[in-house]
């Protein structure tokens, strides 16, 4: 029963440590909140359980976040509870404007919760401007707490994070290409082509946390001074080079559903197929486990390019005699392997030439940078009082 229960807890080794600290740093917020300002212990505990996060990247956005919340909630409660006292019209009217105001400031989703949620901490009973100043000083010791325990909270870097992510779906893709190879080959049947694409599917799915991992490693190394640029821009190459993997990896599996669906594919190009798609599996696992040797790696796509250029000349072939669609669908496999060795040696234009969107405004602090508000801002400004201007002088 001991051993149950103790492997219970070593399977979820990352989820147990994220826990202990967070619970360590509330407990920590609690009592320095309370040692520094009256009463503030209470705030600071939940602004830290808010801004915690699993790395110090993401825990100083969700500390910035909280503190633009805090401030702008503050403020608008404070004006509210003026003029209406403390009650039912200015608790909505406390919620509305906040909700108005974070949209006006396009702050990101993460902010535009804590706006109210702040606010709404702020506007409890006692509301006064001493109270609203000893609750934002409770919000910064909260966030503050938070920063610095959050570098605890994972063992790993975002780099390392983002290496282990990129390695799992790797390994998934080559095994998922392996089974299509020995499918082609044995005779697979619709149903066994609906289980590929649904898995290959399902591997598209990391593709969003990968993006994010390998964007929040890139930040993390440009302010962070142990961290290494360099290494840091290359996983985030291979954050790109996996994503494209993985689209040609689904194109397959969908080429071979429909294959399944017109009648299966030739005899004659079965066996180039599962060679073909067994020399891309080999060239993804020898990727993942020969990091550090390019020759391996390079002898393995370009074995894979071969087998690509040899189905095409098999179906080239059979052009006369074969059905057009599925000729077509079997170039079209050639196009993905080749896609798929260019992904793995990185060196298409596509990967590095291409910029790739950052991560989604919702997920910043604030959707639209403050300098570009700004100098918006100050554009229509000025635009204003040159038809002023004009109009009367």
């Amino acid at each position: 029963m001991w051993k149950k229960i103790k492997k219970l807890f070593a399977d979820r080794r990352v989820w147990v440590r994220q826990i202990l600290v967070a619970g360590l740093a509330g407990a920590v917020a609690w009592q320095v909140g309370d040692l520094l300002v009256e009463d503030g212990g209470v705030v600071a505990a939940i602004v830290c359980t808010l801004s915690i996060r699993i790395s110090l990247h993401k825990s100083v956005r969700e500390g910035f976040g909280q503190i633009v919340g805090t401030a702008i909630g503050a403020t608008v409660a404070l004006i509210n509870v003026s003029i209406f006292d403390f009650g039912f019209i200015a608790v909505g009217l406390t919620v509305i404007f906040c909700a108005v105001v974070a949209r006006a400031l396009h702050l990101g989703e993460v902010a535009s919760v804590n706006v109210p949620v702040t606010a709404l901490i702020v506007i409890g009973p006692g509301i006064s401007g001493t109270t609203a100043a000893h609750r934002l000083g409770s919000t910064l010791i909260g966030a503050a707490i938070a920063i610095v325990f959050s570098y605890f909270s994972h063992a790993k870097t975002p780099v390392d994070r983002a290496i282990d992510q990129i390695t799992d779906v790797s390994a998934k893709a080559a095994e998922l290409l392996a089974k299509m190879s020995e499918g082609v080959a044995a005779g697979y049947t619709q149903k066994e082509a609906g289980n590929w694409l649904a898995k290959a599917r399902l591997l598209m799915e990391a593709v969003p946390a990968i993006r994010a991992q390998s964007v929040e490693a890139r930040g993390h190394a440009r302010w962070f001074p142990t961290a290494e640029k360099d290494v840091a821009e290359d996983v985030y190459v291979q954050g790109i080079a996996i994503e494209h993997t993985l689209v040609q990896v689904r194109t397959i599996a969908r080429t071979l559903f429909d294959s399944a669906v017109s009648g299966g594919i030739a005899d004659s190009t079965k066996k180039q197929i599962a060679v073909a798609l067994s020399a891309a599996s080999y060239a993804i696992s020898s990727k993942i486990d020969d990091e550090e040797d390019f020759e391996t790696t390079t002898t393995a796509t370009d074995d894979a390019r071969e087998a690509g250029a040899a189905l095409a000349e098999s179906l080239i072939e059979d052009a006369k005699d074969a059905d057009q669609e599925q000729i077509i669908r079997g170039l079209s496999m050639v196009a993905n392997i080749e896609r798929i060795a260019d992904s793995l040696d990185q060196n298409s234009p596509a990967l590095k030439d291409v910029i790739t969107p950052d991560e989604p405004a919702h997920a910043k602090v604030m959707a639209v940078s403050p300098i570009d508000q700004t100098l918006k801002i100050n554009k229509r400004i000025t635009k204003r009082f040159k038809k002023i201007f004009r109009k009367y002088f």
